[in-house]
């Protein structure tokens, strides 16, 4: 192998994009940038208390330029003409409507501040309704049951919920919309200058947890079953594709225009794209069995396991079960939590309204003002979680439920809603901070606890992400509730890392991806070990989150 092998993964969260170059030789981290998204900064196009969360196409093209220059840029001399591919991960379900050439309905002046004409990002929930129309449909009988691979119950995070609102939401879009294309597939098409809906690779991950895509179905759920949720959808299918391909194959070369807009050359590779938590997860190198947890603004908790184990079984309540969705070869299955540090950024900015909005008339000096709200901000998880472990198990009395976004897995519902019981005149902020992180916990157990329900083992857990990495309080938490230890992956970046590790495999550096994994990983920064004490405890608290979850969820129903 060439010691002048170097990649490109870039990593689109809900927020930001992150770059990273990457020697493929040794998963050396040379250099990398990230871009916050202005837009979705200043809060356009998005409405939260709808459930609305929707972000321009120009913020991702703006990040990606932006950011493979400033890490190219950092990198130094010899770098730029030695990439030798790029792969890309985003967020997902976050799918947009395409005119006939690929170009996104938003990048057209007609559409660019229409949100329904943007990226429907993740945590939109505005096709709750359409959501139950296709799991009514599909459990009736009239048809195949085209959400058996996707755990048995469609949510509204995902793309045939979302196209179909959409449709019904504006006629302008409805009119103007030739096909549909989501993030990770887009991205790349864009790079390569293959934008055709038709033609384009699709990615085998997001079709097949998102888009109820199977081989056994013949591609996406028939035209029949489609025009019998709504005539809207009638064509739409045959304007999408019918074979997908996994992120260990070429999307194709980089085109000599994004080549000479990023300072690179065109000969470099650029990869089919894919789900950041299931690339995070290769990044942070899962093995068969292992669970492993990306845990950020939600959680993915992913999973992979030999076809041969796994592959005729058919997973109830999960977020799909997709032959090489995460590793080529092997079964991903997919799970999560609509919320998590979402949870606690909720509480924080709670607390923080009386600061925010009561402070102008103390404080006149608008820098002085914005100084102290900076920091308080910063410090006030991080002063809760130091009281709230100084708290003893079950104390408070104070039960939480973490469905403050739905409840993704197990059994997708967004409908639900999160609550907060055994309050009283005692119950201060860390108590109650306490109680949260204790749900998003208890949350993880659910999980945990359906799958090896369902046979599926589970030996082990690895963390990544922006929780797993800052909040050892949180950490042991969870790992005390779920009675097994968990690994902290070390990279910063597992996400783009592992978008860096599938690069290097299109580019031919790296065989295959478990190659790449053992040459590229980074290994593990913690381990977290159960208090056996702790947790009994939580198991006496875990039974009351249950029956309070059973509650909530029959008055949500009537």
């Amino acid at each position: 192998m060439s010691k002048n092998n170097f990649v490109i993964g870039l990593d689109y969260g809900s927020d930001s994009v992150r770059c990273l170059i990457v020697d493929a030789s040794n998963g050396k981290e040379i250099a990398s940038a990230v871009h916050h998204y202005s837009r979705w900064q200043d809060g356009k196009f998005c409405q939260p208390v709808e459930n609305q969360f929707r972000q321009h196409p120009l913020d991702y093209l703006e990040g990606l330029e932006i950011t493979v220059r400033k890490s190219l840029k950092a990198a130094g001399a010899n770098v730029a003409e030695n990439i030798k591919g790029i792969s890309i991960d985003t967020t997902g379900s976050t799918p947009i409507a395409v005119d006939k050439d690929g170009t996104a309905l938003a990048l057209h002046d007609e559409f660019k501040n229409n949100p329904h004409a943007m990226f429907i990002l993740w945590k939109d929930h505005t096709g709750i309704k359409e959501a139950e129309e296709i799991n009514n449909l599909a459990h009736s009988g009239k048809f195949e049951d085209f959400t058996k691979y996707s755990g048995g119950i469609y949510s509204s995070e995902w793309f045939w919920a979302k196209v179909l609102h959409t449709l019904r939401a504006d006629k302008k879009v409805r009119n103007a919309a030739f096909s549909w294309v989501e993030h990770c597939d887009w991205l790349p098409a864009v790079l390569t200058g293959d934008t055709n809906p038709l033609t384009l690779k699709r990615g085998r991950c997001s079709a097949g947890h998102k888009a109820m895509w199977h081989e056994s179905f013949g591609g996406l759920p028939s035209e029949e079953f489609l025009t019998g949720l709504d005539p809207l959808l009638k064509g739409v299918r045959g304007r999408l594709y019918r074979d997908t391909y996994t992120s260990d194959s070429a999307a194709g070369l980089l085109s000599a225009g994004w080549a000479k807009k990023l300072g690179l050359s065109g000969n470099i590779v650029v990869g089919v794209g894919a789900f950041d938590a299931h690339m995070g997860a290769v990044g942070g190198q899962i093995k068969p069995n292992i669970l492993s947890k990306v845990m950020g603004t939600s959680t993915c908790d992913m999973l992979i396991a030999p076809m041969d184990k796994v592959g005729k079984k058919l997973i109830r309540g999960i977020c799909g079960q997709v032959d090489g969705s995460i590793v080529p070869g092997m079964l991903g299955m997919e799970a999560g939590q609509s919320a998590f540090g979402d949870i606690y950024a909720w509480y924080r900015n709670v607390l923080m309204w009386p600061l925010q909005n009561a402070l102008a008339s103390e404080v006149k000096s608008e820098s002085a003002r914005k100084k102290i709200i900076d920091a308080v901000h910063h410090a006030v998880i991080p002063e809760l979680s130091k009281s709230a472990s100084k708290l003893p198990i079950g104390e408070s009395g104070i039960v939480a439920l973490d469905w403050m976004n739905g409840r993704r897995t197990p059994d997708a519902n967004q409908a639900l809603k999160g609550a907060v019981a055994g309050l009283n005149l005692g119950s201060d902020a860390p108590r109650i901070f306490r109680s949260l992180v204790e749900a998003t916990a208890f949350g993880s157990k659910k999980i945990v606890d359906r799958f090896q329900d369902q046979g599926v083992d589970i030996k082990g857990v690895i963390a990544l992400g922006g929780v797993a990495k800052k909040s050892p309080f949180i950490m042991q938490t969870v790992t005390d509730v779920l009675g097994m230890k968990i690994k902290v992956a070390r990279s910063e970046q597992a996400c783009a890392l592992g978008a860096a590790m599938f690069a290097s495999v299109v580019a031919g550096i790296h065989k295959s991806v478990e190659k790449a994994q053992d040459a590229m990983g980074s290994g593990f920064e913690a381990e977290y070990t159960p208090d056996k004490v702790n947790s009994a405890k939580y198991a006496k608290l875990y039974d009351q989150y249950s029956s309070l979850g059973g509650f909530v969820e029959k008055e949500t129903k009537k």
